[in-house]
């Protein structure tokens, strides 16, 4: 079995194309207007399915990094 990349060159190769709308990607509540923030998302389909996806807002088809729920909650829980 061959391990999945840790991130796509576009976050716009996430998208189902049956349906491109069906990822919706969130800004944290803390974020300003400014675009200077991170976006994350949950692909549902495809083989990125399950996992975390975060962007910069600055670049919203730029690259996306790809990490299990597990991973990002550690990220986020060190940070605190």
């Amino acid at each position: 079995m061959t391990a999945l990349p840790r991130n796509v060159p576009s976050s716009t190769e996430l998208h189902d194309p049956r349906d491109p709308h069906a990822l919706r990607w969130l800004r944290s509540s803390y974020s300003t207007g400014l675009n200077n923030c991170v976006e994350t998302a949950r692909p549902a389909t495809g083989p990125w399915a399950g996992l975390l996806a975060v962007r910069d807002s600055k670049n919203p088809a730029g690259p996306a990094l790809l990490f299990s729920p597990e991973s990002w909650s550690g990220f986020t829980a060190a940070l605190r």
